[in-house]
């Protein structure tokens, strides 16, 4: 768990069916993650 004020971890997303993001690629740049917790889920 990441707590506030922590660097959050080295992670990639896919962004499309061929790419992907990777928060390295970032680096110096401002960036708003946002998870939806629930998202695609029945609860």
């Amino acid at each position: 768990m990441v707590k506030l004020g922590q660097k959050a971890p080295a992670f990639c997303l896919p962004a499309t069916a061929q790419d992907e993001v990777c928060l390295k690629d970032c680096k110096g740049k401002w960036v708003v993650l946002f998870f939806y917790v629930k998202d695609s889920t029945s609860g």
